[in-house]
């Protein structure tokens, strides 16, 4: 007999009594975002549903609001193809004045994917938005787990978040510091990336030497990041 598959760290059984499943029209996320045509045709092209899925706040999982994090929201969002842009995640994330968990829908499948969120320390009444990260795609009967421990929304926020993140949270180490050390991360990749282009195209051996050299270096760096 097979084992059943271990539930998958960032599909979350959120509690019933968080349900909201109102299905949101597309032209009200047009409204509220000031999309283009553009966002507009990526919205027909690539979205069949967006359903306001989970409402997590006070009064409905008993957890303390906090700056930042007045009520966290899940929206399921049923895909017509594999692929959705990013814009039209940032088009919704700046229609909805909360953090939001996106589960994306596909052939039987989910990918949990989110962006950090917060308000702006200039303005805020304005939300600034960090990258997007993800899963791969799930299989969508892959069991799933329990809520995370923690003592307030901002708590229930970086721990969904962090589920998201291919890095191992260092001892003593922030969200914020997290999330950081992630954006050091993926300018170091850029940097190699580049690195990697002048090699191929370099013709003189002392300076594939050279080039080869700061390669090292910089994977060195990239590990140090990482671990």
């Amino acid at each position: 007999m097979s084992e059943s598959p271990a539930p998958h760290p960032a599909l979350i059984n959120y509690p019933r009594q968080a349900t909201f499943g109102r299905v949101l029209p597309k032209n009200k996320i047009y409204e509220h975002s000031g999309a283009n045509t553009r966002l507009k045709d990526l919205f027909v092209e690539q979205i069949e549903q967006i359903v306001w899925q989970y409402k997590l706040a006070p009064e409905t999982i008993n957890l303390p609001a906090r700056p930042g994090v007045p009520e966290l929201q899940v929206f399921r969002i049923v895909l017509k193809t594999g692929e959705l842009s990013v814009d039209a995640l940032k088009c919704i994330d700046g229609a909805v004045q909360f953090p939001i968990v996106f589960e994306l829908e596909y052939g039987g499948k989910i990918k949990v994917i989110a962006a950090h969120k917060r308000p702006s320390e200039a303005d805020a009444s304005r939300w600034v938005l960090g990258d997007y990260f993800s899963t791969a795609w799930i299989p969508a009967n892959n069991p799933r787990g329990d809520m995370p421990v923690v003592l307030d929304l901002a708590g229930l926020y970086e721990a969904l978040l962090q589920r998201l993140i291919p890095l191992p949270l260092r001892d003593h180490e922030s969200f914020t510091a997290l999330v950081e050390r992630l954006e050091g991360v993926k300018a170091k990749q850029r940097e190699i990336e580049k690195v990697r282009a002048r090699l191929a195209k370099e013709k003189q051996f002392n300076r594939k030497v050279e080039i080869n050299a700061i390669l090292r270096q910089l994977n060195n760096e990239l590990q140090e990041l990482t671990v």
